[in-house]
């Protein structure tokens, strides 16, 4: 017996899956972006609420507010990024937009420029936050985990927006040769 195993229902569980990340992205940007405010203008014990990088924030807090300020500021970029590419691929899918008959079209364009754009400034934030921590360590701060605090991975979302880029302009030369040959016909 064989189970062939459709192009639809390969989208149809990558919806779940772009729903689950989606939502589990939201919760990480709006948690960090909560504890940043309470740590730093309502109750400074707050810092002990940031999961596992607590003890690093914990110790950069009582050191410098402001380097603690950048720091949690450029997490909540990134997040929020994150958390906006997923949004961007839900709503792909919510929408209908992907046209499997018409695989080329100036929508799914749009879209591949958006992730990439996207991917850049995960990319430039997350470069910017190793940058700023491995500063911080020299100062004295302490030494980050980059993946504890969730900026790591620059070089990555920075190749993959170069490729997604590369990948936009094939696209628009399929639409060019998509509409040559609707002239055509």
């Amino acid at each position: 017996m064989e189970i062939k195993i459709t192009t639809n229902q390969i989208l149809k569980v990558l919806q779940v899956f772009s729903w689950i990340i989606f939502i589990g992205l939201c919760v990480e940007a709006g948690g960090i972006a909560v504890n940043t405010i309470i740590s730093l203008f309502i109750n400074p014990d707050g810092v002990h609420n940031f999961w596992e990088g607590a003890d690093y924030l914990s110790g950069l807090f009582k050191s410098d507010r402001g380097h603690f300020a950048v720091i949690a500021i450029i997490m909540t970029i990134v997040a929020v990024l994150k958390a906006i590419l997923f949004y961007l691929i839900v709503k792909l899918f919510v929408d209908k937009k992907l046209n499997i008959a018409n695989p080329f079209s100036s929508a799914l364009r749009q879209f591949i420029l958006n992730i990439a754009y996207l991917a850049l400034g995960i990319g430039f934030f997350s470069y910017y936050g190793l940058h700023y921590s491995e500063w911080l360590t020299q100062q004295g701060a302490g030494i980050p985990n980059l993946r504890i605090l969730n900026i790591d991975g620059a070089d990555v979302w920075l190749f993959m927006a170069v490729i997604l880029f590369v990948i936009a302009q094939i696209v628009k030369r399929g639409i060019e040769i998509q509409n040559e040959n609707d002239l055509t016909i």
